[in-house]
């Protein structure tokens, strides 16, 4: 029975949401979760029959297995969703996760090197090796445009407006933005195209992917992980930094050189100012003068 229900479920995501297929993916088994634990915990109790206790009991049973609070909420996000489509289809009378309520998320704030960190890590790259004229041409262009990871290995050569001075990104729930690229990241990408990329056997359509790896296929998420661990260890700083670090480090330093937040809110594809606001708690210099600069009192 789960299973239909879940099929229905995943064409309502994927056609009327326009969730990625990713994000799908999470929310199928989420919900997959729960029905193990009904099944298991609540015999006999079909879908229709849930109520807001089953699912109280399932928040217990997944903060017992000590899951990040992120975890948690991300969950009870996609059983959330689960019950809304129940309720549009008709399914169920009446939604019982309207008074369920999410686990309180910590903001903690997010690591981030400095301008002088930034340049460590990019000189630790070795330029005289193919992949490190790729990878430099990588990390230029993550720093250059606050790209994710997932935008960075997809990002493609018919998406560059580099005359111009942007790229298109394909970001979260395949929505599109169009980001600026800074001179030395469109230099680098240059040198890439031209004096590597060029000598690679590309795989059969994957022809139009700008960043490859050696046996011409895309590159994966781990392997960037990867390369700027091993850049990180070779310039000698701490450990934690991960793709991610460019992104954090992209908004915070425009941030602290006095951009405005919806600026640098429409260059992270970020859904809400309130995730950007994240970047002013990072310096407290900012903060000052901010505060110096508008508050009458301080005037």
């Amino acid at each position: 029975m789960w299973e239909a229900y879940l099929k229905g479920f995943k064409a309502y995501l994927q056609l009327e949401r326009g969730m990625s297929d990713n994000t799908v993916e999470a929310y199928l088994h989420d919900v997959a979760v729960l029905g193990s634990h009904i099944r298991d915990e609540f015999p006999g109790v079909s879908i229709v029959n849930i109520h807001l206790a089953h699912l109280q009991s399932f928040l217990v049973a997944i903060n017992e297995l000590e899951l990040a609070v992120a975890t948690q909420a991300r969950i009870l996000s996609g059983v959330k969703a689960f019950f809304r489509y129940l309720s549009i289809e008709e399914i169920i009378t009446s939604d019982p996760t309207q008074l369920l309520e999410a686990p309180k998320l910590k903001r903690s704030l997010p690591h981030v090197l400095s301008i002088e960190d930034i340049g460590k890590l990019f000189d630790a790259i070795d330029q005289s090796t193919p992949e490190g004229t790729r990878n430099s041409a990588m990390l230029e262009t993550m720093y250059s445009c606050g790209l994710r990871v997932s935008e960075l290995i997809t990002l493609r050569i018919s998406n560059l407006y580099l005359d111009v001075g942007f790229i298109k990104v394909l970001g979260k729930g395949d929505k599109e933005r169009l980001v600026p690229i800074g001179d030395e990241a469109i230099k680098q990408i240059g040198l890439y195209r031209e004096y590597i990329r060029c000598h690679i056997p590309i795989k059969k359509d994957k022809e139009d992917f700008l960043f490859l790896n050696r046996r011409g296929a895309p590159l994966s998420r781990i392997m960037v992980f990867y390369i700027i661990k091993d850049l990180a260890t070779k310039a000698g700083l701490s450990d934690g930094i991960h793709p991610h670090t460019l992104r954090h480090s992209f908004a915070t330093h425009l941030v602290e050189g006095g951009a405005d937040l919806r600026a640098v809110q429409e260059m992270m594809g970020h859904k809400s100012i309130t995730t950007t606001e994240i970047y002013t708690h990072l310096d407290r210099t900012y903060l000052r003068s901010t505060l110096e600069k508008y508050h009458p009192r301080y005037k």
